[in-house]
This record gives structure tokens, sequence and C-alpha cells, in this order.
């Protein structure tokens, strides 16, 4: 990888593994990035802990939106509200990666 190389850190609002909708993200989130190797991270931020409610939080603020759940950021910008398909997660992450 080049150092110009661009790359993408993906964060999933998680609510817990109770909610359908969040796992659905997850797994979408977690095939699509295994495409792009190391130029793609992701992590959950799980709501029910404190570091997560605070990283929420400060997305939404940031975002000026109260961020649904589940939904995903990447780099820190609100990206979907509702679970993407793999194809179309895929093709957003090109475009953020070009």
């Amino acid at each position: 990888m080049s150092p110009c190389a661009r790359t993408a850190h993906l964060e999933v609002i998680y609510e817990g593994d109770h909610s359908l909708p969040c796992v659905y993200m997850a797994e979408v989130v977690e095939k699509a990035v295994k495409k792009f190797g190391a130029r793609v991270r992701w992590e959950k931020v799980e709501l029910t802990k404190k570091k997560g409610a605070q990283r929420y939080a400060e997305l939404s603020v940031r975002n000026g939106v109260v961020a649904p759940v589940p939904s995903l950021f990447v780099n820190g910008k609100l990206a979907f509200g509702m679970v993407p398909s793999l194809r179309v997660l895929e093709d957003y992450l090109k475009e953020v990666l070009k």
C-alpha cells in the first residue's frame, strides 16, 4: 500500500445481538471489508457500553443528527441509516477509497 493510499474506518452503531437489524448491518460490513484488505477497518460502537454510548453521541453531534440504530459511519460521516446491500456498500467503499 502506498503512503498516499486512502483508507476507510467504518463504525457500526450496534445496540446488541438481540437487534436483528444490528446483526445484519455487522454481517454486511464484515463481508464487504474483506474485499479491501488493510485499507478498510471496522468496529462495532456498542451502545450498551459507556465508551460506545459516548462515541455514538459524539458522532451524532458531529453529524447534526441523532443517528438511527443501526447506522454506519464511514470516516466519521453518516453513510447509511439502514442496512445497505453488500453491493451498495462495496460500491460506496470503492468511491471512498479512490
